[in-house]
């Protein structure tokens, strides 16, 4: 009888190191098939042994963190090549004016029209000087891992403030800012040199796309919101606008990078940042 008990174990030990093993081999078949092939698919076996499975579950995991980054790279590597070719388009543009008025120069004595040459390349100048200043504040931004001290901060003073220090700006432009701030103390734990570079951003954003108008608001749950009209915007084009390096025709001075810095801020203090098109009117609103 004893025999027999040894022979039963026996067996069965042999029968689970088969089952492993064809476990082992179903893991590492199919792991491979997913590193070569790009599917969601997961690994799937036939065994129901609880550690295999977890083996199972456990590479899973790192597979679908695996797939992730792939496609963060993926993206990041896209978005790459397009900056490339929307900055290098950015910068010539300026670059080739000025070396063509440089040109122009040296082929006249007429003092008029080199005084004019001059007021344009000194324009096309600060053109690339914007465009380089917004493009190395992104990169400082983006580069920057290290967690931003938070502090309890009076958001309607910040916002209000910023609106003050864009006045003349907005005033050049035939701006006069609508604007309904709440009564109540809206505080929140964020940055407070990240909140006020988020709020010029979008000052700035309404200065490039603004038809006269700005309506910005604060309601009394602390949502933010600036409003304008702008013939000039398409549904497609909101949608794209806080894409790094995405720029609108209509503002060719820019890189494009001023909202995506404020979402890249705005998410990193905890909150949320949308668009929306309606009626040719571009809402913003900030949520803290």
């Amino acid at each position: 009888m004893l025999y027999g008990l040894l022979a039963i174990l026996l067996t069965a030990a042999v029968v689970k190191i088969i089952i492993l093993k064809k476990s082992a081999r179903e893991i590492a078949d199919e792991f491979a098939d997913r590193l070569d092939n790009d599917t969601n698919t997961l690994i799937d076996i036939s065994s129901h042994d609880r550690d295999m499975l977890r083996l199972a579950n456990s590479i899973n995991e790192q597979l679908r963190v695996l797939r992730k980054e792939h496609l963060q790279y993926h993206q990041g590597n896209t978005e790459l090549k397009t900056a490339i070719t929307n900055i290098s388009h950015d910068i010539r543009t300026p670059l080739t004016a000025i070396c063509g008025y440089l040109y122009l120069i040296k082929k006249t004595d007429d003092k008029e029209l080199i005084h004019s040459y001059l007021e344009i390349i000194g324009e096309r100048t600060e053109t690339m000087k914007q465009l380089t200043e917004e493009l190395f504040r992104y990169s400082v931004i983006v580069s920057n891992e290290t967690e931003a001290e938070m502090q309890e901060v009076r958001v309607n003073q910040v916002l209000e403030d910023c609106i003050m220090g864009y006045c003349g700006a907005l005033d050049e432009k035939g701006i006069v800012p609508e604007v309904h701030i709440t009564e109540n103390t809206i505080v929140r734990m964020v940055n407070k040199a990240s909140l006020e570079r988020v709020f010029s951003n979008l000052l700035n954003n309404a200065l490039k796309y603004s038809d006269g108008d700005l309506e910005i608001t604060m309601s009394d749950t602390g949502e933010i919101t600036f409003s304008n009209t702008s013939q000039r915007l398409s549904a497609v084009e909101v949608e794209q606008l806080f894409d790094r390096f995405y720029t609108v025709e209509a503002a060719r001075n820019s890189t494009g990078l001023g909202l995506s810095i404020a979402r890249t801020l705005v998410e990193r203090m905890g909150g949320t940042i949308t668009a929306s098109y309606d009626n040719k009117r571009l809402t913003i609103r900030i949520k803290l």
